[in-house]
């Protein structure tokens, strides 16, 4: 075999494999995760797999080789998706809606105020930094996950003094110093409250029905299972030759992998029963590549798809590879603005919007 022709099949192969790659993403948005968890793992991947076919798409086009057609076909079917990731605007929408009855919510995952528990007094510098830009965005409803105090039996007294004027509702997991868990605020009267708890998982969702503009609906709060992996654990371990950094990441991804669906599909049940329009909010831990997005989005609106503008990562740490934070809403809604500002005050950004009822 000559070596042209082995090159030539060898960038075949390549292609192929990075083709079916991707191919395996798109079905990770209807294959349960908990019965075939790699196939989650290309969803994960599917920008990285979207470049990279790209990539070999003009590289076979300027080398003129017929194989352009494995990359091409792979990623036709990504034009339907990367507007989960990449919005040009959408002013239109705002214009139109500008003069309804409108909410303003914010949906922000703050780490425990731990982004910068490094520094001296960084916790509770951070704590009064957070709580100072919610009050500056004067939101209707906010829903906060990974929300940390000192003393649970304080609640109503803390929230009364960093955000007045507004009601707390919430469920806090007791830890080592503090308590940790989901709290939802707002000014809006309060008409139902409640939870749904994961089994052996400390996370949840907790949901409150509001009544606005002469309108009563739900909003979720949603945490769903983290993959509890640390960026700069994995470089530390790779450096480490003893270290088998490699085998518990991927343990620890497969457990967050098949846990998450079992907590998705429960909440899905719970706003199946529920008798008003729900907002589903919260830290997903999953991109919009994944069976977690499109069951939380069944008869929802994607506010970052209505109105957003740029990438829509959330994840501070990978911008702008992933976006797991969301404000989902009724498709009855209008969704006039959305915005993820990149203040570094967690290793979240905040998800604003505001929806018109």
């Amino acid at each position: 075999m000559s070596k042209s022709r082995l090159i030539g099949l060898t960038n075949r192969a390549l292609m192929l494999i990075a083709a079916g790659l991707l191919v395996f993403s798109y079905l990770s948005i209807l294959v349960n995760p908990a019965k075939m968890w790699l196939v989650s793992v290309a969803g994960i991947l599917f920008v990285p797999l979207s470049l990279i076919n790209l990539i070999l798409l003009v590289w076979a086009i300027l080398r003129r080789s017929k194989a352009f057609v494995i990359p091409l076909l792979a990623m036709l079917p990504a034009v339907f998706f990367i507007g989960r990731y990449v919005q040009s605007g959408n002013r239109e929408t705002m214009a139109e809606g500008s003069s309804e009855n409108t909410i303003k919510v914010i949906s922000w995952n703050v780490g425990r105020f731990a982004y910068h528990s490094d520094e001296v007094d960084g916790f509770e510098e951070c704590v009064d930094s957070v709580f100072r830009y919610l009050k500056e965005q004067d939101a209707d409803v906010i829903c906060l996950q990974e929300m940390y105090v000192r003393d649970s039996r304080k609640m109503k007294e803390y929230f009364g003094s960093k955000m007045k004027g507004y009601v707390a509702e919430y469920y806090m997991f007791p830890g080592r110093k503090g308590s940790f868990g989901n709290v939802t605020l707002s000014r809006l009267p309060v008409r139902n409250r409640g939870k749904v708890k994961f089994d052996e998982s400390a996370n949840l969702a907790i949901f409150t029905d509001y009544e606005s503009f002469g309108k009563v609906f739900r909003v979720y709060n949603c945490h769903f299972e983290s993959y509890n992996i640390s960026v700069s654990g994995i470089i530390r371990g790779m450096l480490d030759a003893e270290s088998d950094i490699i085998a518990e990441t991927g343990t620890k991804m497969k457990r967050s992998i098949t846990r998450r669906p079992k907590q998705v599909d429960q909440v899905f049940s719970d706003i199946e029963n529920c008798p008003v329009e729900a907002f589903v909010c919260g830290d997903f831990n999953d991109n919009p590549m994944s069976y977690t997005y499109y069951r939380m989005m069944r008869d929802r609106k994607d506010a970052f798809v209505e109105a957003g503008e740029g990438f829509g990562a959330t994840y501070a740490r990978l911008w702008p590879l992933l976006r797991i934070d969301y404000v989902l809403c009724p498709k009855s809604c209008n969704v006039l603005e959305h915005d993820i500002p990149r203040i570094e005050l967690s290793d979240h950004y905040p998800v604003i919007t505001e929806i018109a009822l």
